[in-house]
């Protein structure tokens, strides 16, 4: 891969001046606030005791201003690093000593890994470059990242930024990824991340109703168990420093100025230990485009009460004042949402003095698109690509082939492969770059664009594949088709690529291999109906090392392990569903099909978690419980607990008692050495109760040809084997409920147990 040559030092400047407390400053020496071995709390107390209101309010917007008086910089909180650092926001900038960064595959592909260790792996490598670049003075430390919307509607633009539609793959990649990014030193931070958007927040342009329009009315019941698991999630188990809230309203409140949603919820029932903020302009959305108050004093107050702390945009450093002076809201609360943010940056270091003298001080320009972080991108790429469909083992390709077609307008591309929310890639290998290391190569793009609006050069791509050995089609989307503000019209490939395709397939004289890049699925039942398509691959946006993947897909050097993080859809899908309707279970009576493999039963052209290998694998079941007890809190709770749902709440049930180990055997039974995803599902009992099947965990196993390895799955009756009823109340169902791990079936009989348990 190619790649920048870093100097070994900064270029300019030896680094980059602390935020606060310069030891060089006899001025702050005696500040309590710059007092390292002094509790955060009390140091955060005293800096906001010092500060005059109109100090503090300009502190309470992205643009921070400086306090010079008492030696503080000017900070700008806003920067991303979705999937690498990246320079969408106006905190992080490339240059001089920094040109560029590692930009590892789009989240959508590295979620089809179902590799846990892989995201935090990715989140310690990115935070690397985002404190390097933080100490060369060209980045922050607080970064807006992941993206954990459930990927409820395929048309979303901004699907490709998520972990998929399953709440709890989307909640393990939050935590794991959060905690690569923040690190595990105790209450310090490397770097702070925020989830976002919360919540229900899956809508960006559709049918003339926008984002900042739209009001989502969602259940409690699809709120508890499906919009809301993968932020609790990140706030519980990953810690994440920050929660961003959404532009649209739930249920008539705009997300930003719900107490229910910011106090009640994310701060009270999940405990986050961090601050809340806005997405960008949003606070002046729901004053000026949503109408929410009559006044901008009165949305300023809204918000500050219900919890938000910092404002992605000025309109707090404009009206906060004057609401405080209103009597609307009280300078404690100004107060209030100050603690929690300048916490976050204490825990940052950012009020300790030299920078240089901190843990991560050292990091500078040789620790960005280091040959290691560049080897993990590939090696990310890899484990994402997923491999839908091998006709007669079409592939790998044998590498004793002459010459391969390379066709279809993502068959060359740089930028298209990084996807959305990206920085500067350290450098690129496009598929057709890749495919040359392998095999001599005939290269036609078929179209100009992915919008494909002729079909004037199509004889030239058949000639091509006529004269080969073998033809690869790289085809798809990329971000004039889906991305922010852009929701998908449709699920077909754009314009005339189906049609490419097709001919292509037809006038190949050796196998066809179709390879899609997207973010959202594609309707592509012809290709996977045409016997002259051999193979097909969905790389979603593989990153700045894509190419070099997907030709060692194609050639066997690795062995694809991907399984998708979202279901593909027949395009006549779309016609019974509104993306504005928010309900995820079907509903017949209205023909409404449901959303996601939880709750549509429908025909699919591919499902949540397919993917084939190269290899075959056998599962054998070693352990397993078939009989649980679930233990009550407390016999006064007994007989009120299960009654004619014939189900426990979960909040009556001690769940401690209730861990369960599921052992199996996964054997590689063909031959080639390969990664397994094994995937487990649960279904709780008949009746009233959901019959689809829900992902409660996965394990990543690599086995050479031959090997077995025993596999330990942990499934904790409280948290897997439960579900939401109407009114979002979580109960376990007593009953026959079923695993589903790989090709076999397992029931466990839920019992309950209505002894008094003594606490």
């Amino acid at each position: 891969m190619e790649c920048f040559h870093f100097k070994e030092f900064f270029q300019s400047r030896k680094s980059r001046e602390p935020f606060a407390c310069d030891p060089r400053l006899g001025l702050t020496r005696s500040f309590k606030f710059c007092r390292v071995n002094l509790p955060i709390h009390v140091r955060v107390r005293d800096l906001i005791g010092r500060l005059t209101l109109q100090e503090k309010i300009r502190l309470l917007v992205n643009n921070a201003a400086a306090v010079p008086r008492l030696g503080i910089q000017g900070y700008e909180w806003w920067s991303e690093a979705l999937h690498g650092v990246s320079n969408v926001g106006p905190g992080t900038k490339f240059g001089g000593a920094f040109p560029g960064a590692t930009a590892f595959p789009q989240v959508i592909t590295t979620a089809a890994s179902f590799n846990e260790s892989l995201w935090e792996e990715i989140g310690r490598v990115v935070s690397d470059e985002a404190r390097a670049m933080y100490n060369g003075g060209m980045a922050g430390l607080t970064y807006w990242s992941p993206n954990v919307n459930v990927f409820r509607d395929p048309r979303w633009g901004r699907g490709q930024e998520t972990p998929g539609e399953d709440p709890v793959l989307a909640g393990k990649y939050a935590a794991s990824y959060v905690r690569g990014l923040q690190g595990n030193n105790g209450i310090r931070l490397k770097v702070a991340a925020s989830c976002k958007h919360y919540t229900a927040y899956d809508l960006d342009n559709w049918n003339g109703v926008d984002r900042y329009h739209f009001n989502a009315r969602v259940s409690k019941q699809d709120l508890e168990d499906t919009y809301n698991v993968p932020f609790k999630s990140c706030v519980v188990e990953g810690k994440v420093a920050s929660v961003m809230c959404s532009y649209n309203q739930v249920n008539g409140k705009p997300t930003c100025a719900d107490p229910y949603l910011l106090k009640n919820t994310i701060r009270g029932e999940w405990g986050l230990s961090g601050y809340i903020v806005s997405d960008c302009d949003s606070v002046g959305v729901l004053f000026d485009t949503q109408h929410y108050t009559a006044t901008p004093e009165e949305a300023a107050a809204a918000t500050i009460r219900a919890g938000l702390d910092l404002d992605c945009g000025p309109f707090l450093a404009i009206h906060t004042e004057n609401a405080v002076r209103g009597g609307l809201l009280k300078e404690e609360d100004v107060n209030m949402a100050l603690a929690n943010t300048i916490t976050v940056q204490m825990r940052l270091g950012m009020f300790d003095g030299e920078p240089s003298a901190q843990p991560f001080g050292n990091l500078g320009p040789r620790d960005v698109c280091t040959p290691a972080h560049q080897q993990l991108a590939l090696h990310a790429a890899r484990q994402g690509i997923v491999l839908l469909q091998n006709r007669g083992r079409t592939l790998p390709l044998s590498r004793t082939l002459q010459t391969v077609a390379v066709i279809g307008p993502n068959s060359d591309v740089t930028v298209t492969m990084i996807g959305n929310y990206a920085g500067v890639a350290c450098g690129y290998t496009t598929p057709l770059q890749g495919i040359r290391r392998y095999a001599k190569t005939v290269h036609h793009p078929g179209c100009n664009d992915v919008f494909c609006n002729g079909n004037q050069q199509f004889n030239a791509a058949e000639i091509a594949a006529r004269h080969a050995d073998a033809t690869v089609l790289v085809m798809g989307l990329d971000q004039s088709i889906e991305a922010e503000f852009r929701d998908r019209k449709g699920l077909l490939l754009p314009g005339y690529q189906q049609e490419l395709v097709s001919r292509v397939a037809r006038a190949s004289r050796g196998p066809t291999i179709l390879v899609l890049m997207s973010g959202g699925p594609i309707d592509v039942s012809f290709a996977k109906n045409d016997p002259r398509i051999g193979a097909i691959l969905w790389v979603g946006y593989p990153g700045q090392a894509g190419g070099a993947a997907i030709a060692d897909v194609l050639f066997g050097t690795a062995n694809p392990g991907g399984k998708l993080p979202m279901t593909w859809y027949p395009h006549n899908y779309l016609a019974k569903v509104p993306m504005t309707n928010m309900g995820m279970r079907a509903d017949p009576s209205r023909g409404y099909p449901g959303r996601t493999y939880r709750f549509y039963k429908g025909p699919v052209v591919f499902p949540f978690g397919h993917g084939m290998s190269f290899t075959t694998f056998a599962h054998s079941l070693v352990q397993a419980p078939r009989e649980v007890s679930v233990p009550l809190a407390s016999l006064h709770v007994s007989r009120n607990t299960t009654g004619a749902s014939n189900a426990i709440r979960v909040s009556h049930a001690n769940c401690e008692a209730l861990a369960l180990g599921v052992h199996i055997d996964v054997k590689n039974t063909g031959d080639m050495d390969g990664t397994h995803t094994l995937l487990v599902f649960s279904s709780p009992p008949g009746g009233k109760w959901s019959t689809q099947k829900q992902l409660i965990g996965f394990e990543k196993v690599h086995l050479v040809t031959g090997s077995q390895q025993r596999v330990k799955i942990d499934v904790h009756v409280c948290k897997h084997l439960s579900v939401v009823d109407r009114f979002g109340i979580r109960r376990i169902p007593i009953g026959e409920h079923d695993l589903f791990i790989g090709d076999l079936k397992h029931s466990i009989s839920l019992q309950a147990n209505l002894e008094e348990i003594k606490s």
